[in-house]
């Protein structure tokens, strides 16, 4: 499933005013190549402008993996089997352990899955992912995050996750 998200912006509103981050969450429309939502565009806004920004799934769950791995305690993230082969390989997968989907209003659901450290409290590390998530991608993508799964995959010692990895983040 390819996420494409693209925001149109009208020659005239662009001059009338400066374009925020803030501003942006009601710019963006979120489609998918299976189902592409329904968006209602204003046909004036179709006559005056063809310029559009489009963002890939996989930069937006890069995004979402960048943000995860800043939140402290959590150790690593955790993929599937596709990205297991793709590491024998050699391929260093950012994405690994992050899907996102869209909602019929076009804003996107995060699902992460992630191994943290052993005696961290889950909850407050969920609520900080959840934060970082929804500030990063708001920055950065203008894009609204209806709601964020975080599945702990697994739960180790720092000394045991460096021992595993090789000093290497999952």
């Amino acid at each position: 499933m390819t996420l494409d998200t693209k925001v149109d912006t009208a020659q005239d509103a662009a001059a009338e005013k400066t374009a925020t981050a803030a501003d942006a969450p009601e710019n963006a429309a979120l489609a998918t190549s299976d189902e592409a939502p329904e968006v209602e565009v204003d046909e004036d806004d179709l006559d005056e402008s063809e310029d559009s920004l489009t963002y890939s799934n996989g930069v937006i769950e890069k995004i979402v993996a960048m943000a995860t791995r800043e939140v402290p305690h959590v150790l690593g993230m955790k993929g599937n089997l596709m990205h297991f082969v793709q590491e024998q390989f050699g391929a260093e997968n950012l994405t690994k352990g992050v899907s996102v989907e869209v909602t019929d209003d076009n804003r996107v659901i995060v699902n992460i899955s992630v191994i943290i450290e052993y005696g961290a409290y889950a909850p407050a590390i969920f609520e900080e992912v959840k934060a970082r998530v929804t500030e990063r991608l708001a920055a950065m993508t203008g894009l609204e995050v209806a709601g964020v799964n975080l599945r702990i995959e697994d739960v180790v010692t720092p000394e045991e996750y460096e021992a595993h990895t090789g000093g290497a983040q999952e």
